[in-house]
């Protein structure tokens, strides 16, 4: 059993400002515990309830050897989880450092302003994995990444790709152009993406999901480039759009 303390500790990293205070999120579920396991992230401790450790003897066996685990009342467990039907384990994770993007490095990166919704940033993330795109820049006004519901999105993909998080991301994204990265920026209105001229040197940015690009950005961007519109859908969600354009930049780019 935990006690008060303990309780109110673990419960509060389901909130942004905690999960800042104490450099921790909480992680769910048996495929993402082994995602962060396998992964380079710490993990301070694994936590299951008590109908878990009863029927999941097998699967608790291998985390023994790896990190504490220790197993609380299945209330206690209700208290801290997220999720409304939970699986019965989760884990303790640390928050890494944060490390400066490698301006030099080839390949295309993303990039996201201000883009809210927990669902469009985790699939964002996890489109970039499938497509081998490991460096990823997130303007600090959008969605903390460690939000529970980012992380059940990126289905393990968080701990596959490099995260950087930027007070400023302008900042970040004239650095980029200076070593030679062309920004490219979508919108409802641009360049045809199927027509544009693409290479790996390029930084994506996706928007606002309500707003689209800022002026600061459409001035710094070098392209601004569209999906074009065949059927009488008013616009496409922005993890979507990232989807079709990020595909398109990497075939062009092998």
């Amino acid at each position: 059993m935990l006690t008060k303390r303990e309780l109110k500790y673990y419960s509060s990293l389901n909130k942004a400002k905690y999960r800042k205070l104490e450099q921790r999120f909480i992680v769910e579920g048996i495929k993402l515990v082994d995602e962060a396991l396998n992964s380079n992230f710490n993990c301070e401790i694994i936590l299951v309830s008590e109908t878990f450790a009863k029927t999941q003897t097998n699967t608790l066996s291998k985390y023994k050897h790896s990190t504490i685990v220790q197993t609380i009342t299945d209330s206690e467990f209700s208290t801290i989880a997220d999720t409304q039907t939970p699986q019965g384990i989760l884990a303790i994770v640390e928050i890494p450092l944060q490390r400066y993007i490698d301006e030099t490095r080839d390949g295309i990166i993303v990039a996201l302003e201000n883009v809210s919704d927990p669902g469009n940033v985790g699939t964002i993330i996890r489109t970039c994995d499938w497509f081998g795109i490991k460096d990823i820049i997130i303007s600090s006004n959008s969605v903390d990444i460690y939000n529970p519901k980012v992380i059940r999105s990126t289905m393990g993909s968080l701990f596959h790709v490099n995260i950087y998080i930027t007070e400023n991301i302008y900042g970040t994204l004239k650095m980029l152009q200076k070593s030679g990265k062309a920004i490219i920026c979508a919108d409802m209105e641009g360049s045809n993406v199927y027509n544009f001229s693409k290479n790996e040197s390029s930084v994506l940015v996706f928007s606002n999901e309500a707003n689209g690009p800022t002026q600061k950005l459409r001035e710094i961007s070098n392209s601004v480039i569209t999906i074009p519109k065949y059927g009488n859908a008013e616009s496409l969600n922005v993890a979507t759009a990232a989807a079709v354009i990020i595909s398109e930049f990497v075939k062009h780019a092998k």
